[in-house]
């Protein structure tokens, strides 16, 4: 119960506090943590366990903003802290009055830094969300390189007469060389893992050494020329992942998680408790003013650089930090016993006030590790910050995710832009290509994971069914579809499915994920401003406008002269009616002598338009009556011929079916007239009715 209030990493310190009180009561000589033991063996199973299996897709992601936070944060932290604790010296009285600027700029880069192990003690424990975690952690790992180089250098200045500009150049460059060096020796040492995983197929049992040994030497190696061992440790473990779980067998993989977990779980455990042992054994010098000061200038310049770091910071990021994410980043600040080693490592005969250092560290350490571990859970809950997620991906989402993946890194070749989805596609492809054929053994870099698993599994299952004797013999190539039809069995009412292992839904998930639809090959890189203009294709475009042109026009056309008939038609339409259909109104041979009425077909409108040319039958029979035939006829209708208007379009050259007329006609078909009135009569009786 008191391990759900307290983090685990205070109740080691209080059991190391309550064992050195307890050999120092017997009247011995209680252990301290010396810096040698704590570099050379506590300290790299935590880093290697980190590092081997770091969240990388996270990690990426969020690299920039983690490399802000520690660097620039810590450089920050360091000069900020050691020019007020220099102002402070000089105005604390006697007893500080001798203490320089460097000394202070060496104590401030010692307490900057945050500590990677108090952050994975208490983080792990409060279940916080994967960004949040990654950005504090990241910091903590990646802040070592800034916080060797600033360790050496003010060592190395305390030892000068007098500091040059040069000087002060060659430091800055020496931070390039410490972290790059560090990271190119672990890489160097992951490739070499991963070469020689290759090789022992028929040596399963060694298979977890080579991993813990070529960390080691890649760790060694790089403390050795005093660049970043963290960092190596870091990149050896994320370069050599990949290709040793491809060619080591499955028991292996499990020996490495669980002696890798088990290993960092005893080395945090035994650092806070000598850290306890320690600060009861140790050499204290307590000054109020100096210890008080750098606990509230630790806050206030860990709060201040969070702030304006993460104003900067969301101006380039998509996913913004939050109030309430930049208040967890600046209170998870913790320091711990990387800080009391490197104090240790001081030499008493620059540095005589080292045990004022050590007394000042320790005392920030426990605040930041007790005050701010203990009381970070309560307000992640009471400011209800996103929590990590328990249960693992489903594969819709893992499906779903790489397919975003495959979809960003499209739509950037698209717009020419080389992103971060573009780089990671290009890392892929290399990968696959060249790293993998090197690295991984035999065909399992060609052949596809998923039918690798399918042959064993069903290898597996004929092979324990030969062994249950239900088969006496089975073919060598047989599927387990044929033999289920071989020993067919009486199916349950109810079917039960065999349940997978965790290890086995591991590896099934892993295939998934490593066999999904990989992005599409590209044979060139192209952008929208590069594209080759088709010559044929203006050409095309203006003809297929010109088809849609006609298209559109002769279905115009055909909407108009199609007018569906009505039952009662107005005057205004049965004009506009025998104006579009002359033919069915052309007067017969015999029909000269009936009266014709002369239409204007320009203005169907306007009653003036019909003219009565001749009531009386022409041709000298106006005394004879008019024959039944001619009484059936009825009236003709006669368009009256003008001269073609000056209007008329040039374009085309007017055929027998274009007279001006027919034109004019055409043109008062798009009016047909106003509605039909009930009281108005038919004047007009079309032939045949």
């Amino acid at each position: 119960s008191v391990s759900s209030i307290v983090p685990e990493s205070c109740l080691l310190i209080v059991v190391g506090l309550l064992v050195g009180g307890l050999i120092k009561g017997v009247g011995e000589k209680p252990p301290i943590l010396k810096s040698d033991i704590f570099f050379l063996f506590l300290l790299p199973p935590i880093i290697l366990d980190a590092g081997y299996f770091l969240p990388l897709r996270q990690f990426t992601e969020n690299l920039g903003t983690i490399l802000i936070f520690a660097v620039v944060g810590t450089l920050w932290n360091a000069f900020f802290l050691g020019g007020l604790m220099y102002a402070v010296c000089q105005l604390g009285g006697p007893g500080l009055n001798h203490i320089g600027l460097l000394a202070n700029l060496l104590f401030g880069s010692i307490i900057s830094a945050v500590d990677p192990v108090a952050v994975l003690a208490v983080f792990e424990e409060i279940h916080i969300n994967e960004l949040l975690h990654i950005l504090v952690f990241g910091e903590s790992l990646l802040n070592d390189a800034v916080t060797v180089v600033l360790y050496h250098l003010f060592e190395e200045f305390a030892n000068f007469e007098q500091v040059t500009i040069i000087d002060i150049i060659l430091g800055f460059l020496s931070f390039f060389v410490v972290s790059l060096g560090g990271v190119l020796v672990g890489v160097i040492y992951g490739v070499i893992a991963a070469f020689t995983s290759r090789f022992t197929s028929h040596i399963r049992v060694i298979e977890p050494l080579f991993v813990f040994l070529y960390s080691y030497m890649a760790y060694l190696s790089a403390e050795l020329f005093h660049l970043s061992g963290i960092m190596a440790l870091i990149a050896s473990g994320v370069v050599m992942r990949p290709y040793v779980e491809a060619n080591i067998s499955h028991k292996s993989h499990t020996t490495i998680k669980y002696f890798l977990k088990m290993w960092s779980s005893v080395s945090e455990t035994l650092i806070f408790i000598f850290l306890g042992v320690s600060t009861v054994a140790g050499h204290h010098y307590w000054n109020w003013t100096f210890v008080i000061s750098t606990l509230l200038f630790c806050l206030i310049a860990r709060v201040l650089g969070v702030l304006v770091l993460t104003w900067f910071i969301n101006k380039f990021r998509i996913v913004k930090l939050t109030p309430k994410d930049q208040f967890i980043i600046a209170y998870g600040g913790l320091r711990g016993a990387i800080a009391f080693s490197l104090g240790y490592l001081l030499d008493y005969e620059h540095f005589g006030m080292r045990d004022m250092f050590l007394t000042a560290i320790i005392t920030v350490i426990f605040f930041t590790v007790f005050v701010q571990g203990m009381t970070i859970r309560p307000l992640v809950d009471l400011l209800a910050v996103k929590k990590k997620q328990e249960t693992k991906r489903s594969i819709n989402e893992e499906i779903h995710t790489q397919f975003l993946d495959h979809l960003l890194t499209g739509i950037e070749d698209i717009c020419g832009h080389y992103g971060h989805h573009h780089w990671k596609d290009k890392l892929n492809r290399f990968n696959k290509k060249y790293v993998k054929k090197c690295l991984i053994a035999g065909e399992r870099s060609k052949e596809p994971q998923l039918i690798a698993f399918y042959h064993k599994m069903e290898m597996k299952q004929a092979i324990e069914l030969v062994e249950s004797g239900g088969i006496g013999k089975i073919p060598s190539a047989v599927s387990t579809v044929s033999i289920q039809n071989i020993n067919p069995k009486t199916v349950p009412l109810e079917r039960v499915l065999p349940a997978l292992s965790k290890d086995k839904e591991e590896e099934i998930r892993k295939i998934l994920r490593n066999n999904l639809q990989k992005t599409r090959q590209r044979l060139r890189s192209y952008n929208r401003h590069t594209l080759v203009a088709d010559p044929y294709e203006e050409a095309w475009n203006q003809m297929l406008l010109r088809r849609q042109k006609a298209r559109q026009l002769e279905q115009k056309m055909n909407n108009y002269l199609t007018v569906p008939v009505h039952k009662l038609d107005s005057p205004t339409m049965s004009r506009a009616r025998i104006g579009s259909d002359p033919l069915a109104y052309e007067p017969k041979e015999d029909s000269e002598n009936l009266p014709i009425i002369t239409i204007d077909p320009a203005s169907p409108q306007s009653p003036e338009s019909v003219d009565l040319m001749s009531e009386q039958p022409q041709g000298g029979c106006s005394g004879l009556p008019p024959s039944p035939e001619e009484d059936e006829e009825g009236l003709v209708m006669r368009v009256k011929e003008e001269p073609s208007s000056p209007g008329t379009d040039d374009v085309f050259t007017p055929g027998p079916s274009d007279s001006p007329s027919n034109q004019r006609m055409l043109r008062c078909l798009s009016d047909p007239g106003p509605r039909p009135e009930p009281e108005e009569g038919e004047p007009f009786i079309p032939k045949g009715q």
